[in-house]
């Protein structure tokens, strides 16, 4: 059988630069190419595996013991179901335990399985993420054979034809297909999601691959939520008569899907409606205001990223996950650098001058990550009601640094 080779392994992870790595497989049974990174959040994995922004990426995850409280069908952050997940795999340290917790529904392998994402556990991925740190974020597939019987000329066929995420608008492949409306609220302790019932202001969010726990939050701070599409027109936007505008986070190359997305943003600040962007939607923002992108060499995934606030001088610890990021150089100087990363003083947010108008590369919506943030949501929501004449909500600041 040409081509065909028996290992005394199940599953195989190669890199572009022919590094190939043996281990065992879980979930799905085949193979599947993306570009490789690592997260280093401790906490959150179903989130993490189930966040629209990864879409075209391999997930290795630092922390050694994933899995270990199970998964539910309450904590996926995936809005377009269709899109079933962010991810194209997933590499483990230790295999999968037997989950440990009240909330857990199903075992992650299994979980896996449903979700067509293959992985491989029994790696050494703290060798993995200082290959990445080192060389950068390679292109890579994984690939998984009960059997261990692999068609490696396949195999790398697959990994030779992924084109890589520069150039690539992944946001047209997890949006929605259709516009609707939300309004569930953040889980709380022994009661679970809520309801928003008396909403004061209408947001309308462009859904270029968002999580819904920042759905949940806008609607927590008391919002009526219209989701549309990732191409949605300006003039399709505008027609829900929105009261401020959110642009979500994402996948991909912002500049690829700011082809179609920046003519919007850019008709849209002419509103002067307040507008607010998280991730892929900072960096959007980012590009309308006249600003560039760049590929980063190793991108931040994690939860305990420090981010200060040039504006105040306090510091946050929040969850990212990017791996392009606006050059701060670029920005006009109409715009305000508001926010930098504290491990590479790479921009992380930033406001226009004397207008409604602001972003972080940042995810403040804390799923999975720390609650420093959330004050975020509530700038945004005040500067709708500071322009319907309603009395604005306290801004919940940042730890001191």
């Amino acid at each position: 059988m040409s081509g065909w080779q028996p290992t005394t392994a199940t599953a195989l992870l190669i890199l572009a630069d022919g590094t190939r790595l043996e281990g065992r497989g879980i979930g799905a049974v085949g193979h599947a190419a993306g570009e490789v990174c690592f997260n280093t959040a401790m906490t959150g994995y179903q989130e993490i595996l189930t966040d629209p922004s990864y879409a075209g990426q391999i997930v290795t995850f630092t922390f050694p013991h994933i899995g270990n409280v199970g998964t539910n069908d309450e904590d996926i952050e995936t809005v377009n179901m269709a899109a079933l997940s962010g991810v194209r795999g997933v590499v483990l340290k230790a295999d999968i335990t037997n989950p440990a917790n009240y909330r857990a529904a199903e075992r992650l392998d299994a979980w896996l399985k449903k979700r067509n994402i293959v992985g491989i556990t029994g790696i050494d991925t703290r060798a993995l993420t200082a290959l990445i740190r080192e060389k950068g974020m390679p292109n890579g597939v994984v690939a998984h054979a009960p059997d261990g019987f692999f068609h490696e000329p396949s195999i790398v066929a697959e990994l030779k034809n992924f084109p890589g995420l520069e150039g690539l608008d992944l946001a047209k492949e997890v949006t929605t297909g259709q516009t609707y409306k939300w309004d569930e609220t953040p889980w709380q302790w022994n009661e679970g999601y809520g309801k928003e019932e008396n909403p004061q202001f209408h947001v309308v969010a462009i859904d270029y691959g968002a999580k819904r726990n920042i759905l949940r939050q806008l609607a927590g701070e008391g919002a009526r939520i219209t989701v549309v599409p990732a191409t949605a027109t300006a003039k399709d936007i505008l027609a829900h008569d929105p009261d401020g505008i959110f642009l979500s986070n994402g996948p991909g190359d912002p500049a690829a899907t700011g082809k179609y997305a920046v003519p919007t943003i850019q008709a849209l600040m002419e509103t002067g409606k307040p507008i607010f962007g998280i991730c892929l939607g900072h960096q959007l923002l980012g590009l309308a205001l006249g600003g560039a992108t760049a590929k980063m060499h190793q991108g931040h995934h994690g939860a305990n990223h420090p981010v200060k606030d040039l504006t105040t001088g306090k510091v946050e610890i929040t969850s990212m996950n990017h791996g392009f990021a606006v050059v701060s150089e670029s920005l006009p100087a109409s715009v305000t650098q508001t926010h930098v990363s504290l491990f590479d003083g790479s921009n992380a947010g930033l406001s226009v001058k004397d207008k409604p108008i602001f972003s972080v590369q940042y995810h403040p919506e804390a799923s999975p990550g720390p609650h420093d943030s959330h004050y975020l949501f509530t700038r945004f929501v005040n500067q709708i009601r500071a322009q319907k004449g309603i009395a604005a909500r306290p801004e919940h600041a940042a730890i001191e640094a």
